[in-house]
Formats: C-alpha cells, sequence, structure tokens
C-alpha cells in the first residue's frame, strides 16, 4: 500500500505539471467526440480537480481550444504496477499523441514506450505506436517488445502436476508490424509481420532433473517463429480508451514459415470481439462482454512458449484471478464479462464487477479441459476526465484458491 500511495503521488504530480505547461500526462481522445465518457465535463472530476480545490487554485484553461487540440501531446510518467506474475514493478512510461490532419473526423495516433523492472528481476521494454494517415486512410500498428523474463510455468507434462508453477529464465524479442486500410466504413483490411523468439531458455529448478529435463525436451533453449499476417477490423466505438458503446471485431491469420526464419511451419488465428452498453438504458454505467479465441490452426506444433496461454495475449490481460502462464494449450476460448458503474456522481471514482471463464484443449493437460472460472471487483480513479483514462486497481479470484492484485492504466478491454 505504500508503493501504490507513493504511485498516486507521483502521478498527481507530474500531471499537474503536465496541465500547467500544456502537455497532457493524461490519455487522449479526439474533442470531437459526442459519446465522451463526461457528457458534461464542467460537472466531471478527475485527480488533477480534487487538487487544485483543496489548494484553492485555478486550473489554466486554454484561450484557444480548437488550436490546441492538434497539439503534438507527450507524457512521461513514473508509476508502480503489480501482478501475480511480476510482483510490484517500478515503471518509467512515455507517451505521444498527435493528429496527422485536421480533418474533424481524424482520428489520433500515440506513440508509446515504458522500461519496466519487477521484483522478480524482470525487465520489460515495449515501444508501441498506432499511427492514423492523414483522412484515416492507413492505420499503422507497431508493437515492438523486449523481455528478460525470470517467470513459473505450469503444464509442462501430463505427467507432472499441473497445478505446481517451476521456474525458467528466459529472453524474448516481438517485433509486429501491421498496415490496414479503410475499405468501408469503420472496416478494414490489413496486412503484416509478425516475429517472435525466445532465447536462453533455461530451467531455475536444477535441483530436480525431471522437470530439468522436461523442460529442455519441451522448450530447448530457443524458440522462433516469423510469418505473415492477415487482419480484419471493424471498430464503431467512439472513445477506444474507455468505451461506452459500439463494437470491437479484429480477426488475425498468422501463417509462420521455415522461408521467413520460423523455426517449424505452423499457423494460428485469433478472434478479439468486444461490445460495450449503457446499463441500465440513458445511465453512465456501462455492461461490457469480451470474447478471445486464440487457435493452433496447423497439424504441427507451435514452439511451446507461443501457444496459447492465460495472460499472454498482446495486452497480458486475459485471465484476471490467475496467474500469467497458468493454462496452456493449443487451442484457447475465453469469455468475460464487466459491470462499470459509478461510486460518485462526478465519476472521480468507480467500481466494476468482472467474471470471466477459459477453456483449453486437453493436449497440454486433461485438467484444463474444462470451463476455468475467475470473478472478482475492482476500483477506478478518474485521471483524465476528457479522455476516461483511468487507474485500474482489480482484486480477482479463480479456482483452487488462485487469487490476487492486479493494477492497470487504462480498462482491461
Amino acid at each position: 500500500m505504500k508503493l501504490f500511495f507513493l504511485y498516486l503521488v507521483l502521478l498527481f504530480s507530474l500531471t499537474l505539471q503536465a496541465q500547467d505547461t500544456g502537455i497532457n500526462s493524461g490519455a487522449l481522445i479526439d474533442k470531437k467526440l459526442t459519446s465522451a465518457p463526461a457528457q458534461n465535463n464542467a460537472k466531471e472530476k478527475d485527480i488533477a480537480d480534487i487538487y487544485y480545490e483543496v489548494l484553492k487554485k485555478k486550473r489554466k484553461i486554454s484561450s484557444d481550444p480548437e488550436q490546441d487540440a492538434h497539439k503534438m501531446r507527450l507524457s512521461l510518467v513514473p508509476a508502480i504496477g503489480y501482478t501475480l506474475q511480476t510482483g510490484f514493478a517500478g515503471i518509467i512510461s512515455g507517451n505521444l499523441g498527435f493528429y496527422a490532419g485536421d480533418d474533424k473526423n481524424q482520428k489520433i495516433s500515440s506513440i508509446s514506450s515504458s522500461f519496466t523492472y519487477s521484483q522478480y528481476q524482470q525487465s520489460i521494454i515495449p515501444f508501441v505506436a498506432n499511427i492514423w494517415t492523414k483522412d484515416n486512410n492507413l492505420n499503422i500498428i507497431t508493437d515492438i517488445r523486449y523481455i528478460k523474463y525470470p517467470s513459473q510455468i505450469y503444464g509442462l507434462d501430463a505427467n507432472i502436476d499441473p497445478y505446481i508453477g517451476y521456474n525458467i529464465d528466459f529472453s524474448g524479442f516481438k517485433f509486429h508490424q501491421t498496415v490496414l486500410k479503410e475499405f468501408a466504413k469503420n472496416t478494414f483490411l490489413g496486412i503484416g509481420y509478425y516475429y517472435d523468439s525466445f532465447w536462453e531458455i533455461e530451467p531455475l529448478d536444477i535441483s530436480n532433473p525431471t522437470i530439468s529435463n522436461t523442460i529442455a525436451t519441451k522448450l530447448g533453449t530457443s524458440e522462433v517463429a516469423s510469418g505473415v499476417v492477415f487482419n480484419f477490423l471493424f471498430d464503431n466505438r467512439i472513445n477506444q480508451i474507455y468505451p461506452e458503446q459500439g463494437w470491437h471485431c479484429d480477426i488475425s491469420y498468422r501463417g509462420n514459415s521455415t522461408l521467413l526464419g520460423s523455426q517449424t511451419n505452423w499457423q494460428s488465428v485469433q478472434a478479439d470481439v468486444r461490445t460495450y452498453t449503457h446499463f441500465p438504458a440513458g445511465s453512465q454505467n456501462v455492461l461490457s462482454f469480451w470474447s478471445f479465441d486464440w487457435f493452433t490452426t496447423s497439424k504441427n506444433a507451435s514452439p511451446y512458449l507461443m501457444l496459447p496461454s492465460t495472460g499472454w495475449d498482446d495486452q497480458y490481460n486475459t485471465g484476471r484471478g490467475y496467474i500469467q502462464g497458468r493454462f496452456r494449450g493449443k487451442n484457447m476460448f475465453y469469455l468475460e464479462s464487466e459491470y462499470r458503474y459509478r461510486i460518485s456522481r462526478n465519476g472521480l471514482l468507480g467500481g466494476v464487477v468482472f467474471g470471466n471463464a477459459q477453456y483449453f484443449s486437453k493436449d497440454i493437460s486433461p485438467t484444463y479441459n474444462k470451463p476455468i472460472p475467475g470473478a472478482g471487483l475492482g476500483l477506478r480513479l478518474r485521471l483524465n476526465k476528457h479522455s476516461g483514462a483511468n487507474l485500474c486497481l482489480d482484486y480477482g479470484i479463480g479456482a483452487d484458491g488462485s487469487r490476487g492484485f492486479f493494477v492497470n492504466l487504462g480498462e482491461v478491454f
């Protein structure tokens, strides 16, 4: 809790500095959105408003909001995070937001990066860019990540207890590049190239030769996947940072080939579908649903660490209530629902109730071949009333005594 308090103090400080200097430390959305989370921003509150009210200071407001909305915005925020897999982690995060055109319907582009170091000696360095060209003609998505990741792995073999985690160490590099072009309103088709590599894979439980031999057999010392990706995207959400309405449907096919440097030839499909609605109608509470299905479609086995697994989606968000990598299989089915509601009328403080279920094919462990439930509660602290960006603190519980806190900047989905 001391670390969590330190996080809030740092966030307060940088948010206020940014607003006084014309730099926005919160996430950004198009100022013209007609369904922003704050229907009347004058009545909404975020943490900076509370600070100014306590000190009885007046917030600076731009004299030309129209021009100010299209300025390039930079933020640099130190923070504290927490997951079951990383424990507490120190984070330095930077974000740049900008518009590539002046059209009223121009979508905002963003570039972000960070450095994370955890109490378990893990290092994580992502670089993520979501660029919308002028008139939203193209959407260019880049996801580059480096990880040094000592962590636990489950489901090594049918003859090894699937409820016990074993420690391994490895380094990883990810390069995912996709370009999508709009061919109908809110509908895009795209092509890309994905490369993933893990190396220096080694067991840390060296006192157990059976486990060490199994890890060496299943994982080897390195894994490489390289292939072309085809994407279909439909997204009519107005606010992607805090969605309140609409649908998001992203379907991708990945074909890995030894001709492109892949360790083996194998294919996979991911289908990510999300929908949001106000419930009850007319309220500002949101009922949301998320389906994430991940299939290995080839007869050839994919590298073990790249099999569908809990918490290994691109945002590491599936399976609240369980440690990352807790379940694994050739095919994964995942469903989650979350109800988001206001605790305070001004939107400063909110809450969520969520439930999820995951199901895996039985090729890794027969015990995973059943619905595996998770559920929990969470609090939301409004960081930016214009974008709806929240600090999210959740407590999730799962089967067989699994439980823990999960901290995010921004919604889980």
